[in-house]
Order: structure tokens, then C-alpha cells, then sequence
């Protein structure tokens, strides 16, 4: 049997204040509709930093500074399986981030994440999230 696809992906916690960015997956995205921290899958041969300056700047162009991973997830679609990592980042310079290659962006507290949807994978990490928001 086939081993199921394994993706590395890579999302941005960027907080200002109580507010934390979030984006909507487009209509032709996989899991079209639902929302996740900034992020995206990490291409051959790049890091984990490499890859979230990247995605960040193509879905909300805005470029960021990447500090700690504060969580890693792997989590287990039907027929591909995802290892997440989330990390801490700040929005270089007072550049408002933008819907490029997402649906929509909003900066929520922790609290209003009940009222979006996200994947099962960026669901576990915002659990993760919460408890150290709350630490």
C-alpha cells in the first residue's frame, strides 16, 4: 500500500494587541472556506522561516520577522497526513496585510476564534495556542 503524502506546512501567529491575524482559504483551496493562521506548505530545499516569510507575503502581503516555534501538530487528512508548525511572527514595518491569494483576512482575539471554522490541524494547534495564551 501507498504511503499516504506527508506535507510539511508552516503558519504565523502574528498577535497585535488581543488580536491575532487570521486568513480564509479561497473557494479552489483544499477545505475551501475555512480559516487558518497565514501560512503554507514548505517548498524543497527551504526552511521553515524561508517558507512562512514566503507564504505570508503571497497570501497577505506583508513581510515578516519569524521568531519561536511555539507548537508542531501532525494531523491526518483522508489520504494525506499534515505536520504543522506554528510560529511566533511580527508584521515588518506599519504595513496593513491585505487578501491577495486568500478570501479574506481579519485580526480576531482568542476568543472570537469559536465564531470561524478551521481544519482539524490548525484546530489542535489553536487549543495549543489558548493554553499558552492563557499561561
Amino acid at each position: 500500500m501507498a504511503k499516504a503524502p506527508h506535507l510539511r506546512v508552516v503558519a504565523a501567529v502574528i498577535a497585535r494587541g488581543e488580536r491575532y491575524l487570521i486568513t480564509q482559504r479561497r473557494p479552489q483551496a483544499v477545505l475551501p472556506g475555512l480559516w487558518e493562521f497565514p501560512g503554507g506548505k514548505v517548498e524543497e530545499g527551504e526552511t521553515d522561516a524561508q517558507a512562512l516569510k514566503r507564504e505570508v507575503s503571497e497570501r497577505v502581503g506583508v513581510e515578516v520577522d519569524v521568531a519561536a516555534c511555539i507548537g508542531r501538530r501532525t494531523h491526518d487528512y483522508d489520504g494525506y497526513s499534515v505536520d504543522l508548525a506554528l510560529y511566533q511572527a511580527t508584521i515588518v514595518g506599519a504595513v496593513e496585510p491585505k487578501a491577495v491569494r486568500v478570501a479574506d483576512c481579519r485580526w480576531v482575539t482568542s476568543g472570537e476564534f469559536e465564531k470561524y471554522r478551521f481544519p482539524a490541524a490548525d484546530q489542535a494547534t489553536m487549543d495549543l495556542l489558548l493554553g499558552i495564551k492563557r499561561g
